[in-house]
């Protein structure tokens, strides 16, 4: 059985990125990725998706700016990076020879910072893809985000194609009536690759002090909690679109690796469990190796939409 599980084929491809499995990190779980080197055997895993990276440093939001919620927790960090320039000096550097993809997120209040941002990074050796965090708010429309008109969807998603020559990934807002509709237009604005869901919008008051738990009242929920929300949104986009979805959300084990893959899904990123069980990927990793053994699957690619409707 080991030498099974040590030659079960994982590989996925999201566009021209070739993965060893599909087991990701999400942005803004797993740093800039060699904090977690201790802990994590990074070579084993599909790819890492480093914090998100604004044109100039950001300091986020103050604290408190994190809150254990049931089932997950409500962060308002405020998108607190090293800004691009740094990151490419001094982050990268020490990514070069991590053996795994590197996928960069990236963020802007302006569609202009969107293509900056993606200019240089353009010419970095050592990133093999960019996400792109669409839910943050574009100030010259009065704050509204990107990432709920599906026109600044589109037009965010090829002002960072137009820029880059790795693969675009395109990270998709739950906080919409229809993500199916930013999905298509984000497809339709160039994106190799959806994935989804970023965290939802929540709040935690306390009783006591009647006051709320984050110094920024809101945050985004993410966690076990958001799992069938997540996994119903794969479903419906890996339906609506022809590129590959990539699933996030709640997800901490290999079991719910399968279920998004089933749903639809090509690959998947795990957050929040990494703060709770820093090994949380990797040993996913090898529960679909296990799992490809046992079914005696030819490949894991094998279960990619593969729900049985009633």
């Amino acid at each position: 059985m080991g030498s099974e599980i040590t030659s079960a084929d994982l590989r996925v491809s999201i566009g021209s990125l070739n993965l060893k499995n599909p087991v990701m990190t999400a942005s803004g779980t797993f740093g800039y990725a060699r904090e977690f080197e201790p802990y994590v055997n990074l070579h084993r895993l599909g790819a890492v998706v480093v914090k998100g990276i604004s044109i100039e440093p950001r300091a986020g939001n103050p604290p408190p700016r994190i809150v254990e919620t049931s089932c997950g927790m409500l962060n308002a960090i405020g998108l607190e990076n090293v800004g691009v320039e740094r990151f490419i000096s001094e982050k990268m550097i020490s990514l070069q020879g991590i053996n795994v993809p590197v996928i960069v997120n990236i963020l802007g209040d302006t569609l202009e910072e969107y293509r900056e941002i993606a200019k240089r990074l353009a010419d970095v050796d050592g990133i093999s893809g960019i996400e792109v965090n669409i839910s943050c708010p574009n100030v010259k429309k009065g704050g509204v985000a990107f990432g709920t008109v599906p026109n600044m969807a589109a037009a965010v998603t090829a002002a960072v194609k137009e820029s880059s020559s790795v693969p675009v990934i395109v990270k998709l807002s739950p906080n919409v009536t229809d993500i199916t509709e930013i999905a298509c237009a984000v497809e339709e604005g160039g994106a190799d690759a959806v994935s989804l869901i970023n965290t939802l919008i929540g709040m935690a008051i306390d009783h006591r002090s009647r006051r709320p738990q984050l110094a920024n009242v809101i945050g985004g929920l993410s966690g076990p909690a958001i799992k069938p929300v997540a996994l119903r949104m794969v479903y419906q986009v890996a339906q609506a679109v022809s590129i590959p979805v990539i699933g996030v959300g709640g997800i901490e084990t290999a079991e719910d690796i399968l279920e998004f893959m089933l749903a639809g899904a090509t690959a998947v990123q795990i957050g929040t469990a990494n703060f709770v069980n820093p090994r949380a990927s990797e040993e996913a990793v090898e529960g679909l190796a296990h799992y490809v053994a046992e079914q005696k699957l030819g490949s894991i690619r094998e279960i990619i939409g593969g729900l049985i409707l009633p």
